[in-house]
């Protein structure tokens, strides 16, 4: 069994921004941890069965296809109280509409009763999760009065796999938004 995340990338000048503030973070507020992750917004994080991965790649990769390439901006900090602090993502509802999309597969994604799929439904950039009640206090101060933006242009999405014991995560697939989604055209009529 593989545990599997779909995200996005911020490109190399954001992602080493976000990585300067992770360092930061880590180092005033005792959460070394934090660094190894590397900069991404989770769209679905699901458990499957490996014989199952060439089929999820394909119906995904049909449906992400159909998106535009996305401008993403994050604007400021945000967080989910007691644990988590994140660079607040200001354009949700592409990201949001890609995660949507996805949710026809979601049989496929279900290993079992226990193992449900979770379509993120708050687009975020981490910044440290799993933090101590005085991490998240301290940090959540210093942060949620800190002004940060920054801007990026998604082109692709990408799939990355990891035995469900644990260890690094490894792309299983990239996909590339093409924009080739169908459009309904209507015709206008000329008497009404």
């Amino acid at each position: 069994m593989n545990e599997y995340l779909l995200i996005i990338q911020p490109d190399a000048s954001v992602a080493e921004k976000v990585n300067s503030i992770k360092k930061d973070f880590a180092t005033k507020y005792e959460c070394p941890q934090i660094v190894y992750s590397k900069p991404h917004i989770t769209l679905i994080n699901f458990i499957q069965l490996q014989m199952n991965e060439q089929r999820i790649i394909g119906l995904m990769k049909n449906i992400i296809s159909r998106h535009p390439s996305i401008h993403i901006a994050i604007n400021g900090f945000g967080s989910f109280p007691t644990h988590t602090i994140y660079a607040n993502v200001e354009t949700k509802n592409s990201i949001v509409d890609i995660v949507k999309s996805l949710k026809p597969i979601q049989a496929l994604l279900k290993i079992d009763k226990e193992h449900k799929p979770h379509y993120i439904t708050e687009p975020h950039l981490t910044i440290a999760r799993k933090l101590l009640p005085w991490q998240y206090e301290k940090g959540w101060l210093e942060y949620s009065n800190t002004a940060f933006t920054a801007g990026f242009m998604a082109n692709e999405v990408l799939l990355l796999r990891r035995n469900v014991e644990g260890g690094r995560y490894t792309t299983a697939a990239t996909f590339t938004m093409q924009g080739l989604g169908e459009f309904n055209v209507t015709q206008a009529s000329l008497f009404i």
